[in-house]
This record gives structure tokens, sequence and C-alpha cells, in this order.
């Protein structure tokens, strides 16, 4: 394909975007395939000859849109906002089009050091020291698996240069709430803790925090055994209940142990960029290392997380590798991002972030979030108010945890009432709303935070609620 061809078909790919983001509202928010027929929809070998762009475009519109759920839609209260601005989508493009080969600074020079501009950027909009560096990863699964390596060589004292996890003289011991996501455990797993080193401390009943007492005693026990706290991972923004950590008293247990503090904040912590919120994020920056991802409810398009450390050259010393052939005679002037990560390649993803800043400016994000946060606790109001309708957990940002208790329904029962009305509401393509457990029941959580999600929707999604728990 020549620079003219390609503009010639990028202009109708364009076109075919902007008119599908527009009829987002008039689709069914949820996919609306069976298992394996997207598939089967699909040739069972790849084409020899050129096809037209209408084909392709075509087929786009015919077998891929209704396989997807559409999260851009203002009726998506599912998992957590997934937005895609379209600023960001642009500079998706661009970072298509120029192509860089992300491996060192030298190949690709502004690839670095825009990076490091948009990562101070956010540093400072979320109120952050200055003594935070930051890098982009694809997700928060990633950072956090990163943090979980530089924690393990700092109370391992960099073992792995030696007989690794083997020769370390204690096991070594991480902490966190059952409330964390499943990426955290994973993490710990992955990072070769074991499970049976893997500590969850119990949470206040009503507020679903970690218990700083219990973290206390746990990493007390675990000493007094022969064990070594290692790190404790603190959930900033938990994903079930958006339940906040108490971190500033976590950090100072943590401290007394040597241990590090690694933030979780992947979806709340677009909420920094709120002075109004910060509270709810106090002691963060004392911690070690942050994880928060703009490809959600900031709106940057995936992938776009940021890992943050206060420690740069402990992380480098952990994940350093520099091969001959990528020496340069710049490497002791220049940051280089291969070394606070996991892949040596990386994609020219802060073109995202800048561009989406840019062309939309931080106040209209501040504006966005806070309509989100006032939606949010005027559903928690109108549920509360409603005989038979419990709000389960504090609604401190935008993700109200409901259930519809009716006659005084209990048990199994009401487990599969709620499944049942959770799925009418999804199956009707009106609405989306992911189900979840809490203190071993089924619930609801409604996550409000899509970029197009009004006061009106909400509204509407109340609605729907009640008719469909009604017809269960």
């Amino acid at each position: 394909m020549t620079p003219e061809e390609f503009r010639t078909e990028a202009l109708l790919l364009v076109d075919w975007v902007a008119d599908h983001r527009a009829r987002i509202p008039d689709l069914p928010v949820a996919a609306q395939v069976a298992p394996g027929s997207v598939r089967a929809a699909l040739p069972m070998s790849a084409p020899e000859a050129p096809e037209e762009i209408a084909d392709v475009l075509a087929d786009l519109e015919r077998i891929v849109v209704p396989g997807i759920t559409q999260t851009q839609h203002p009726a998506f209260f599912g998992w957590f906002p997934s937005n895609a601005s379209l600023a960001s989508l642009l500079g998706d493009i661009a970072s298509g089009g120029v192509a860089a080969l992300g491996i060192t600074w030298q190949s690709a020079p502004a690839l670095t050091e825009v990076e490091q501009v948009v990562t101070d950027w956010l540093r400072d909009l979320c109120g952050l020291a200055p003594q935070w560096r930051g890098a982009i990863q694809d997700t928060a699964s990633t950072g956090t698996l990163v943090a979980m390596l530089a924690a393990r060589e700092r109370a391992g004292e960099h073992s792995q240069e030696g007989g690794g996890m083997q020769a370390v003289p204690a096991p070594l011991v991480a902490y966190t709430s059952p409330q964390a996501h499943s990426s955290v455990p994973k993490a710990v797993l992955l990072a070769g803790f074991g499970r049976d080193n893997l500590r969850f401390i119990d949470v206040d009943p009503v507020t679903y925090a970690m218990r700083p007492e219990a973290l206390a005693e746990a990493m007390a026990a675990d000493v007094a055994a022969g064990r070594r706290p290692a790190v404790v991972v603190a959930a900033v923004g938990s994903t079930g209940t958006c339940a906040m950590d108490p971190v500033a008293e976590i950090v100072r247990i943590a401290r007394s142990h040597g241990a590090w503090v690694h933030v979780d904040a992947a979806m709340a912590g677009s909420a920094m960029l709120l002075p109004e919120m910060r509270h709810l994020f106090a002691g963060v920056d004392e911690a070690d290392s942050l994880v928060w991802n703009p490809h959600k409810w900031l709106g940057t398009i995936l992938d776009c997380s940021l890992l943050y450390v206060r420690d740069v050259d402990h992380l480098i010393r952990c994940m350093s590798t520099t091969p001959s052939y990528l020496r340069s005679a710049v490497d002791d002037e220049v940051v280089q991002f291969k070394d606070w990560g996991i892949p040596l390649g990386r994609r020219f993803r802060a073109l995202k972030l800048w561009f989406h800043l840019r062309l939309e400016g931080a106040e209209a994000i501040r504006s966005r979030l806070r309509r989100d946060l006032a939606n949010a606790r005027w559903l928690a109001d109108q549920v509360a108010a409603e005989p038979d309708w419990r709000v389960l957990a504090p609604v401190d940002l935008q993700t109200v945890c409901v259930r519809h208790e009716p006659g005084g329904m209990t048990g199994e029962g009401l487990d599969r009432h709620t499944l049942d009305w959770a799925e009418a509401i999804n199956a009707s393509g009106r609405a989306f709303v992911s189900p979840s457990q809490l203190d071993g029941r089924w619930m609801v959580r409604v996550s409000i935070g899509a970029e197009a999600t009004e006061r009106a929707d909400v509204a509407a999604m109340w609605e729907l609620m009640k008719e469909s728990a009604g017809a269960c």
C-alpha cells in the first residue's frame, strides 16, 4: 500500500469510525453473539489476493461490531469505565503512523522524552511529589508484576544476581486485601513468592478497606515464625466495592519491617486529578510504587497504564539488561525505558496521552469526573430510599454496589434472584452491569463513568433495575 492509497482508504475508515461512534447509543450494549459465531463467520484461510477496503469495512460492520460489548455506550455500567476518547484515538493513529521502534533512547529519542514529559504532567496533575518517576506499561497487571519483582529483590537483597529465591535465607511474604484485583495474587505468584507466602488481610466489615491492625498482627506473626515481610499491596479503589485501603497506616506498619508498599489504583487513580478527592489517597506519596490506568476512567484509549516508582535506580538494577548491540555513547545521559519494565520493545503509547491531554485539556477531564461522582451519589440516594433495595458499600467514587432483597429473601434464593435480574438487564441490550460477590453473596456493581453517560442515562438505568428486579 502506497501513502496515497493509504490516504484514500484511511479516510474511509475514519468516516466509518465517526459514524460508528455516533450510532453507539442505538446499539445493544452487550455483545450479541454466541460462542464461536464470529470465528465461524470468517474464512478458514487468509486471502491470497488483495481485497477491497469496502468489503473489509462491511465485514467489520457485519461480523465484528455485534461481537463487542459496547463499553463506549452511555448505558455501559459494567466492570470499570473503559473509555477511549477520540482525542486519544488520534494519538493512537499517530503512534502507528510514525512507527517508532521503541527499544532504546537511540532508536526513538522522541518516544522516550515525550513519555517522560506526559508522565510528569500526570504526576503533577495528580498532586504527587516530584520524586516519583513514571513509565507507561500496557496494563496494571504488568505494572503490578514489575512492582512485585522490585519488592522481591529489595527484600531478597538482589538475590537474582546470585542464587535467586532459592538462596534467600527466609521465606519472603506478600500481603494484600481479599478485595484486591486478581492481578495482585497473580503477580505475587509469578514473582515467585509462592501461594503459601501470600496473606489476605482482613477488611473492615463496613468499608471493606484493609484493617491496619490485622496487617500488623500478620506481619508480626510471620517475623516470629522466621519469615520476612517483603511487600504490601494496598487496594486504592478495590475492584469489587471501590474500597480505599488506609495507605498512610499501611506504609507506617510496612516500614517497621522494611517492606515495600505498592498501591494499586488502576481505576481510581484518575480521581487524584480532583483536589477535593485527594484525601482518599492520603499516604500514597510515601509508598514505593503506584500503578493507575489512564485507559480506564480518565479516557485514554487502551492500552495505557502508568507505573510510578520512587527509587528508579533500584528498579533499573532489577530490570536492566544491556547486550552489546543496544549500547550507545549516550547511555549515561538518557533514560532507557527498556530497563523500567519487562519488554524490550515498546509502542509510542505516550502519543495517546499527549493528544488526549492537549486536545481536551485537564479541566474538561476534571469536569467529566465530577459529573460521574455526582451521578453515582444520586443513584446511591435513589437506591437507599427505595424499599427492598440496599447500597452495600460506601460510595467514595463512582461505583455503587446494590442488592434487591424482596420479602426477606435470603441465601441461595437471593443469589439466584440477583443474578437473574442482572442477566435480564444485560440480555435486554438496553444496559450492561457486572454482578460480583461480596461477603459470599451476589450483588450488582453499577460502575458509572462512560464518557457519554449523563444523568438521564443513570436515571434510565435505575428504572431498568427496578423493572428487571420486579420481573424476576
